[in-house]
């Protein structure tokens, strides 16, 4: 594979990536995504981004497990569970991806559940606000809409959550039970675009529709093809807005990555997955990726399993500028 030359016109330091390895599963019952960001890392793709794509790497040296954040007793508040633990996670994944951002940095982000975006985004977002006097925009590539407040939410998973939280639709005045994100850490509602939609809730829908959202679900890729559905895409975020691009690798369809929490089928293959990286990393606009819901406990086989692993770590290399020629 050869490496793409376009270098983001955000960053000071284009040739710095700073990581942030989050082991978490807090935001949803199922075991073994905090397992994810060890599995990416252990199949080459950290000495791939620096062997190959050209990376000076910042950050964790090992995978953080916040076993030192959980609290004594964590009800329900609010119907969400586990409450206190994502709060608390969140807020210092904030203040890990805040660090590298406001040095200039492109930040990447091995989760873990999709809960964890509430820090991702908000430390990027704040950190851009800061640095650049720019509010970023999140190209949200997902199955799901994690839009759910609190009282839209069936499962109280908080990893339906976030972008309720991170846009306001969820607010939350209590400190400790998200009351810590304050507004430069927000995202506009006119700065967020989702793409490979199909399984949303019918609060979610409602709440998409009344804050005119814009949304590509599989309709629209099936129907414009992954090309058009970029290019609009970009269109409506616009040249001059900073990208964090927030990646769940159950997007992809389960025939490409079967482990996966809440695999959904019809989904995007692989390549219109690498695509959808490729051209975020051709605007020159990328700030920040993260790569989350990877869970290699989750296959009916071994192979599944790695299968998945290998669709990460492709997602994330064409996102930092891996190209086919």
């Amino acid at each position: 594979m050869n490496t793409s030359t376009v270098k983001s016109r955000f960053l000071s330091h284009p040739e710095d990536l700073g990581v942030v390895t989050v082991g978490f599963s807090g935001g949803q019952p199922k075991a073994g995504v905090d397992a994810g960001p060890t599995a990416l890392i252990e199949s080459g793709l950290l000495t791939q981004i620096q062997e190959e794509l050209g990376y000076k790497l910042y950050g964790d040296e090992k995978v953080q497990n916040y076993k030192d954040l959980t609290p004594a007793s964590d009800p329900d508040y609010r119907g969400m569970k586990n409450p206190l633990l994502v709060s608390a996670v969140t807020r210092k994944i904030a203040s890990d991806t805040y660090e590298h951002s406001s040095k200039g940095r492109l930040t990447l982000t091995l989760g873990g559940d999709h809960s964890i975006a509430i820090g991702t985004i908000a430390g990027t977002a704040k950190a851009t606000r800061e640095r650049l006097g720019r509010e970023i925009g999140v190209i949200w590539v997902d199955a799901h809409a994690d839009i759910n407040t609190p009282e839209t939410s069936g499962s109280g998973n908080i990893h339906g959550m976030p972008v309720a939280f991170l846009t306001g639709i969820a607010k939350e005045e209590k400190e400790e039970y998200f009351g810590w994100i304050e507004e430069a850490m927000r995202l506009n509602v006119k700065k967020l675009v989702y793409i490979g939609l199909r399984d949303v809730d019918a609060g979610e829908k409602r709440i998409l529709r009344e804050h005119g959202i814009k949304a590509f679900s599989m309709f629209d890729v099936d129907h414009h093809g992954i090309g058009r559905v970029m290019e609009m895409a970009l269109a409506y975020l616009g040249d001059e807005t900073p990208i964090h691009l927030s990646f769940d690798v159950d997007a992809l369809d389960p025939m490409w990555a079967p482990s996966t929490g809440t695999p959904v089928r019809g989904g995007l293959t692989l390549r219109e997955g690498d695509y959808i990286c490729e051209v975020v990393h051709q605007t020159g606009n990328l700030v920040a990726i993260d790569m989350v819901e990877v869970n290699p406990s989750l296959a009916a086989t071994e192979a599944g399993a790695q299968e998945t692993v290998r669709a990460g770590c492709s997602l994330v290399r064409c996102a930092l500028g891996e190209t086919l020629l």
